[in-house]
């Protein structure tokens, strides 16, 4: 098969890692990958927000399978342009996408389907807004309503931190994803992430991480697009999984369907778990970044066929095969996220660590320039390893961040605590 992977970074390294592996790609190419992905495929400089563009791209390039990575071209109706064009397409349409595009359809699904979830009310009107903070009281969440790169979240534990997170959204700071505001219950437990592929009508769990969304130590400071994680979640048991299954996921697949706009690709639900029983928090409509590089550790060239199937509509006819075992990402990012940081400075060191099935580094903001590997973004680095235990891929993970000479960034030294 010649595969074209959509996406640019760590999310996207982790997936071509994982496909090149799998005796069925013949040509794998990603578009606009990085230099770590160039590495193992071919980049090709193509707009991935353009469905016309990307089809024509396909033609041309003899393109039998298409694996979309981020949600902006999910959203943008890419993956509507392609299979159109007839071509195997991983990923939703436009309409099914709307669960990660629009917090606030994702609440009326749950609405609709009965799904356990936050209370919550939708406002365009930020003195409405405020005025339902002053009735409700603190804490609260207040979340920009559309696609905001992982952040668009405030945690507003007083009530002045809640009415100032209405003058951030509405004054403009996440763009034309700040239209409207969703204002949620604050939910108290633990929260992990449980991905699904679906054709639409069939399921398959595929697995479970949590991840770091705060930049500090001891989950402290500004919330960030991930600063790393671990898989599986040990949080997320079996039976709290087979709950969300019955209680969440699936009802939300069946609502989809039946209004016309059945969902294809991956669900990745995030939960909140407390006394045994999980709620959602929002649905991503895309593998999750860093957790997507912990799950592509540890399935493999498996996640291949896995994602043929789903796009084939025959994921009832496949299983996810885990090893035992456990998987550590340690995201490396550019001093100053997830506020202003400086871009190009140079990472060494790279070129002498482990690259196997156990030790992998996926390049999520890199460029290489006269032989140096250049920072171009806030998170640039997923050092990533297995391990028999939780403590053992952690230490392998840190092993790998300490060998790397990256004067210019930093990492949390406490991944998978919670844990352990």
């Amino acid at each position: 098969m010649n595969i074209l992977i959509l996406g640019s970074g760590g999310r996207e390294h982790a997936l071509a890692w994982a496909v090149k592996q799998n005796p069925k790609c013949d040509r794998l190419i990603v578009a606009p990958g990085n230099a770590g992905i160039a590495a193992l495929a071919e980049c090709a400089q193509i707009d991935i927000l353009s469905g016309a563009e990307v089809v024509r791209f396909c033609e041309e390039n003899a393109i039998d399978f298409v694996i979309v990575g981020p949600e902006a071209p999910l959203a943008a109706g890419v993956a509507d342009a392609v299979r159109a064009a007839g071509i195997l397409t991983f990923g939703p349409s436009a309409e099914a996408a709307r669960l990660e595009a629009s917090k606030g359809f994702t609440k009326e699904i749950c609405d609709a389907c009965n799904a356990p979830t936050a209370g919550y009310a939708r406002f365009s009107d930020a003195e409405a807004a405020k005025a339902y903070i002053r009735r409700m009281g603190a804490p609260l969440v207040v979340k920009a309503d559309g696609l905001a790169a992982g952040k668009g979240v405030i945690m507003g534990m007083t009530e002045a931190e809640a009415l100032a997170g209405i003058d951030e959204i509405f004054g403009g700071a996440f763009g034309a994803a700040g239209a409207e505001v969703v204002i949620e219950e604050f939910m108290a437990g633990e929260e992990a992430s449980f991905f699904i592929l679906t054709d639409g009508v069939n399921a398959l769990p595929i697995g479970t991480a949590q991840d770091h969304k705060r930049v500090g130590d001891g989950d402290t400071g500004p919330n960030t697009g991930g600063m790393g994680a671990y898989s599986p979640a040990p949080v997320l048991t079996d039976a709290i999984a087979q709950a969300a299954m019955e209680e969440i996921v699936l009802p939300t697949i069946r609502e989809m369907a039946r209004r016309g706009t059945p969902y294809q690709g991956v669900l990745y639900a995030g939960l909140m778990i407390e006394n045994g029983k999980a709620r959602l928090v929002e649905y991503n409509c895309r593998f999750g970044d860093p957790e997507c590089q912990v799950l592509m550790m540890r399935l493999g060239a498996q996640a291949l066929d896995l994602l043929q199937a789903c796009a084939e509509g025959r994921l009832d006819q496949v299983q996810a095969q885990w090893a035992a075992d456990h998987a550590v990402t340690v995201v490396m990012a550019a001093t100053g996220y997830p506020g202003a940081y400086e871009k190009g400075s140079e990472i060494k060191g790279l070129e002498a660590l482990p690259e196997d099935s156990r030790n992998m580094v996926f390049h999520a903001g890199t460029a290489a320039s006269e032989g140096a590997i250049l920072a171009t973004g806030g998170r640039v680095l997923n050092v990533t390893a297995r391990g028999e235990t939780l403590a053992e891929a952690q230490a392998r993970a840190y092993a790998m961040v300490d060998a790397i000479n990256w004067p210019g960034g930093f990492c949390r030294r406490d991944i998978g605590w919670r844990a352990l």
